[in-house]
């Protein structure tokens, strides 16, 4: 945004609200987006906040109402339509309905309530093959869309292979270290 090279300096992340593109920024120009309706509310920070809930109900309801044929998907409240629902795949980011009251039900309770539209997602993992055991993740859009270039970048064949699985798990492992633990119930029982 201002030209100073990121590379000197790191960087931080702000989305495009209309074109859902994330943009490195420095960290002063990533400040100036940090409250609600700077810049016209056409960019917005990307907050660096993670949450994690190791055993999220909800997502065997999704799954079940939306039919989604992986083991993971990716769902934000977009300012200009309303809920949406991505997976990753080979090909990027798979875009899929989602109804209004299945966001509700998803975000319901305190863990998810405060999620922010445009720059913040609902990670939900499926954690077994039989689609009953799910976990949540409140996490920053970019890391979504880092997952999905992690499925890109290693995924071989139909199933994925030994790698992209490997790479994926590794993801989710450092979510989990990272992100705020929230709820009461462990998977671990």
């Amino acid at each position: 945004m201002c030209s100073e090279p990121l590379w000197e300096s790191g960087h931080s992340h702000v989305a495009d609200v209309t074109s859902r593109r994330i943009l490195c920024t420095c960290r002063a120009c990533y400040l100036l987006f940090t409250h609600p309706g700077a810049g016209g509310g056409k960019h917005r920070a990307v907050p660096e906040r993670y949450r994690y809930a190791p055993s999220f109900p909800a997502g065997a309801a999704l799954w079940e109402s939306t039919g989604i044929p992986v083991g993971m998907a990716f769902l934000f409240r977009s300012s200009l339509t309303g809920p949406v629902l991505f997976y990753p795949s080979p090909a990027g980011a798979t875009e899929s309905t989602l109804p209004r009251r299945d966001w509700d039900e998803l975000v319901a309770g305190p863990a998810f309530a405060d999620i922010a539209e445009d720059v913040e997602a609902l990670l939900v993992n499926q954690l077994d093959g039989s689609g009953t055991e799910f976990e949540g993740f409140l996490v920053p859009v970019d890391t979504c869309y880092e997952l999905v270039g992690l499925v890109r970048t290693h995924w071989r064949g139909f199933d994925g292979g030994s790698r992209a699985r490997e790479r994926i798990e590794e993801f989710f492992a450092g979510l989990r270290a990272r992100a705020e633990r929230v709820g009461s119930e462990s998977r671990d029982g």
